[in-house]
């Protein structure tokens, strides 16, 4: 176990100093504090892109070709990946630029997000108009509450129906809960990028399978192993309760590479929250968190979370885990606590609703 001490994650510095470019676009962007993403926006745009519309060309074949897809595949799946998705994620709460530049908003899920696999406005209808709103309850169709959420096999059962059903399953919420524009929005999104591979693999199948299917599979897969972590220690008396339903990880690279991503329970409490905001907002809140028996990881993000999990080393996962206002007395009871969190939860119990608990 940890004791709760400080927070290494990225905060908000104000700048002494502004360069042209900086001047240029904090007059279109919303909030200062994103600035980043501008430039990361810029770098994408400038390197990957262009490198992944150079692999259609016919001049480049051969060992060329492969090295180029090579280091295609490399950044976007590797060095971009990340940042990028996590980039669309804080873009979906909170929009980059302001209302009189609206068309530039698009730039992303229209078109950066395509070579990332990113279907356009799938993943916002199905985060902020399903996710968000059924917080990881039976209506929400990427619930973890029926798995087994120690289990490689249960979570493969957990990837594939998302994979082959998706935008099946989300579409019939949609209709249920007759919220039109999401339907009308994620099934064109979806369709629109079919018919964009289906169309470019007429004109080359290699380019297209490098481009834009390998990043689609892999990004799908890549979204629900954070959801499955994210959501893998549950209170079955409370699922519910985004501190019972939901982890944080402090103290990582992760954070600093993607945006805080690691406070994935202040984020379900206050979804809006800057991304700059939540290691002092978990600080402030730190008693709610040992009040609910929240688990906070320090030093572990989703992946290495993921992967001990599956290993079933709640071991490595209790020495990690933060005792905040040492509630707990020994690593044995950190251990038993993890693994009665991630006991699959009977369909039976039709007793679900969302906490009313407040940050």
């Amino acid at each position: 176990m940890k004791s709760l001490t400080s927070i290494k994650d990225p905060v908000y510095i104000k700048k002494e100093h502004y360069n042209i470019f900086d001047k240029f676009f904090l007059k279109i962007i919303r909030d200062e504090r994103d600035l980043p993403f501008v430039y990361l926006t810029a770098q994408i745009t400038l390197t990957m892109i262009p490198l992944g519309i150079l692999l259609y060309f016919p001049v480049f074949s051969g060992g060329i070709w492969v090295a180029m897809a090579l280091l295609y595949l490399f950044l976007n799946n590797l060095y971009f990946k990340g940042p990028f998705g996590l980039m669309l994620h804080c873009n979906c709460h909170n929009k980059l630029y302001k209302k009189e530049y609206e068309p530039l908003n698009y730039y992303l899920p229209w078109f950066v997000g395509l070579f990332f696999g990113q279907t356009p406005q799938t993943y916002f209808s199905h985060h902020i108009g399903m996710h968000h709103v059924e917080n990881n309850l039976p209506p929400d169709k990427s619930s973890t509450m029926f798995y087994k959420r120690d289990s490689f096999r249960s979570f493969l059962h957990y990837f594939l129906s998302f994979l082959l059903i998706g935008i099946f399953e989300l579409s019939d919420y949609f209709i249920k809960k007759k919220r039109d524009k999401l339907l009308k929005n994620s099934i064109i999104g979806e369709v629109s990028f079919f018919l964009l591979c289906l169309a470019l693999s007429l004109i080359n199948f290699k380019a297209t399978l490098v481009v834009f299917i390998l990043p689609f599979l892999i990004s799908r897969f890549i979204m629900m192993l954070g959801n499955w972590t994210q959501h893998a220690f549950i209170d079955a008396k409370e699922p519910g309760n985004s501190y019972k339903n939901s982890i944080t990880c402090i103290n990582v690279k992760y954070n600093k590479k993607c945006w805080n991503d690691g406070y994935h329970i202040s984020h379900h409490l206050k979804p809006t929250l800057h991304w700059t905001e939540h290691p002092l907002e978990f600080m402030r809140t730190k008693d709610k968190y040992a009040e609910n028996k929240a688990i906070v990881f320090d030093g572990l993000d989703f992946l290495k979370v993921f992967f001990f999990l599956m290993r079933k080393r709640y071991d490595i996962l209790a020495a990690n885990f933060v005792n905040i206002n040492e509630v707990y007395k020994s690593k044995e009871e950190v251990i038993e606590f993890l693994k009665s969190r991630t006991k699959r939860i009977s369909r039976e119990k039709e007793v679900f609703s969302v906490a009313t608990v407040k940050a």
